[in-house]
């Protein structure tokens, strides 16, 4: 089917032709020795845009965060998460089966946060009988709850809480430049204090592949080792990196229009009767089915798909709708139309 309207996520964005430019034209080298000039130049801008010393290019933002976690922690260390956390609930459970690492599942706020004391209470003694707590970990922007931004003051206070308890902090930020945006400040304000953050090249940003690890020097060096463990060493990766160097000097401050049409999406969705809108924040949409309505969610989906609007279900009657720059205003429109025609019957 031509011309579908692919709401379902931010990862099927295309390269932009300027991405592709660069990549044809990108110098190269074995990346694995260090000697990509361009996964460099890559590295550095990353760091330098996270306030970061160092940061490496890694394949996938879960070998990104599993490697950030390999080198935070030793087998039996607990990280303390929350219980809708991306890394707990969608990355295979790598955390526990490749690095015997112990997750601690806090109950997420509907704003994405963690209470503070819930953190405090959750940080073990030291006893034998108990895992030794090491990491605390958050997301931003936050995934299942709904894309909300987590503000650089309640970082900040985790930062108190791990320093305070000599703990490592490390923000799952695949979405941290929508959080960026939508907040109104730098990349490198949102994680200060942390010790390490991720963030994915390939969803807002719009590159093919890759997501990026920054921390300290000796941080990055550890992650390294647990890239090459996990077979995320690459060769000529500049080919991949010229990408995400477009990705970071072009696409960030547009974000800024994805978030805008989330919120038209959501208003035109709000104002069809049998559709309630959970949540929307930055370039997300949650909506779900009210109960008069009879329409099964597997229907609703097939008679969208149909007149092509594509989106996910995430259980229940519940479905999630994410803009990107593949989606323009007239795409908003017209997924309202046949929402609304989808739900009429």
């Amino acid at each position: 089917m031509a011309d579908i309207i692919d709401l379902r996520s931010d990862t099927v964005t295309k390269p932009t032709p300027a991405m592709r430019e660069a990549m044809a034209q990108a110098k190269v080298g074995d990346d694995v020795y260090g000697e990509d000039p361009t996964v460099n130049q890559l590295q550095e801008l990353a760091a330098e845009m996270t306030g970061m010393q160092a940061a490496i290019l890694v394949p996938t933002g879960t070998m990104g965060n599993l490697s950030s976690l390999l080198a935070h922690c030793d087998r039996g260390d607990e990280v303390i998460l929350g219980h809708l956390a991306h890394t707990f609930l969608y990355e295979a459970g790598g955390m526990a089966a490749l690095g015997g690492i112990h997750p601690h599942q806090l109950r997420n706020q509907a704003d994405g946060t963690l209470l503070l004391d819930d953190i405090r209470n959750a940080i073990r003694p030291d006893d034998v009988h108990d895992p030794p707590t090491k990491l605390i970990t958050l997301e931003n922007t936050h995934n299942r709850c709904g894309g909300v931004a987590l503000s650089v003051d309640y970082t900040q206070s985790v930062v108190e809480i791990a320093r305070e308890h000599n703990l490592k902090l490390h923000i799952d930020g695949a979405r941290l430049f929508n959080a960026a945006v939508a907040l109104g400040v730098s990349a490198g304000e949102l994680v200060a204090g942390a010790d390490s953050v991720t963030f994915c090249l390939s969803k807002g940003l719009s590159a093919p592949v890759g997501s990026m690890v920054c921390g300290s020097n000796e941080f990055i060096k550890r992650v390294h080792r647990m890239r090459k463990m996990l077979g995320g060493g690459m060769r000529q990766a500049g080919i991949v990196a010229a990408a995400g160097i477009v990705a970071l000097q072009q696409m960030v401050e547009r974000m800024a229009d994805d978030h805008h049409r989330a919120n038209e999406l959501a208003e035109g969705l709000g104002a069809i009767e049998g559709i309630h809108i959970d949540s929307q924040d930055t370039n997300m949409v949650y909506i779900s089915l009210t109960e008069e309505v009879a329409l099964s969610p597997k229907d609703l989906l097939a008679r969208s798909y149909e007149h092509g609007v594509k989106y996910s279900s995430v259980g229940g009657r519940s479905f999630r709708m994410v803009t990107h720059a593949w989606i323009e205003d007239d795409h908003i429109a017209k997924t309202v139309d046949v929402v609304r025609a989808a739900v009429a019957g």
